[in-house]
């Protein structure tokens, strides 16, 4: 069973087709956990946008920079709230599964980051179950995820790196742009950088077995939406069979073929090497 989730730095959930690509992309994969980052609007008004949605449940972080909403299937606990996180416990009753959600917006400022690098700590040292959190960072880890601007700032990298690593934390592979942040600028002026991602620790991998994140089109926003596919540990893949023309090209094709094809089923066949 394969279970889709989305995060987004919407920057203004009032911009209308913003939230309607929202909706048309949970009527498309059916989301069981939508996030929006800078939503810019009073938590009071969340609850419009949930009977939009076709979700559950909603609420929002201490600071109401982070809205989340859940599908009906899923059971909730706000396990940590601060001003640039909130920690949500999912049970996943058609899996049988809890996974920890770390919802983050981050401050661009670096000594304002490091609560929040305190706050992943603190999680990492009491949770032991399957834990992914994704979010905007504003921060890149290294050279090759900005193009342009000014200078990255290497002990911003060492800091987000170092949390990373003492919460034996692992990049999501993905999909599309390497680029999730644009500054709307196509002069000498323009800047690409990688502020959105996924982090997910080893546990998750073990119990989902299938983590994609894939990184849609801006259309018009500075951030690109971030959507998450997750499968089951004991989904089977079929993997398609693969004849690559220049074996037949090979000097002794023909005699491999020859000498594999009269042996006995049970020994193990090989070319060569």
């Amino acid at each position: 069973m394969m279970l889709n989730s989305f995060i987004w730095n919407i920057r203004s959930v009032k911009t209308q087709k913003a939230f309607h690509r929202v909706q048309m992309l949970n009527r498309h994969h059916k989301f069981f956990v939508i996030a929006l980052m800078e939503p810019f609007q009073q938590v009071r008004t969340i609850n419009q946008y949930i009977r939009r949605l076709g979700m559950c449940l909603a609420n929002a972080n201490c600071n109401g920079k982070i809205w989340y909403f859940v599908a009906g299937n899923i059971v909730v606990e706000v396990l940590m709230d601060s001003p640039q996180q909130i920690t949500l416990k999912l049970f996943l009753q058609d899996l049988n599964q809890y996974l920890i959600s770390t919802l983050v917006y981050v401050k661009c400022s670096a000594s304002e980051r490091i609560e929040l690098w305190e706050d992943i700590y603190h999680l990492s040292n009491i949770l032991s179950c399957s834990w992914l959190v994704g979010g905007d960072f504003n921060v890149v880890l290294n050279d090759e995820e900005k193009i342009w601007g000014n200078p990255f700032q290497p002990l911003d990298i060492e800091d987000f790196a170092f949390c990373i690593n003492s919460c034996e934390l692992e990049e999501v592979n993905f999909k599309g742009s390497p680029f999730t942040w644009w500054n709307g600028r196509a002069d000498a002026t323009c800047i690409f950088e990688r502020l959105d991602r996924m982090l997910v620790n080893s546990l998750l991998l073990d119990n989902f077995g299938h983590i994609e994140v894939e990184h849609l089109a801006r259309t018009g926003l500075d951030h690109a939406p971030l959507m998450c596919t997750y499968g089951d540990k004991h989904q089977k893949l079929v993997k398609p069979f693969k004849f690559l023309s220049f074996w037949i090209e090979h000097a002794s094709f023909l005699d491999t073929v020859r000498h594999n094809w009269f042996r006995s089923c049970s020994t193990y066949v090989y070319l060569w090497g």
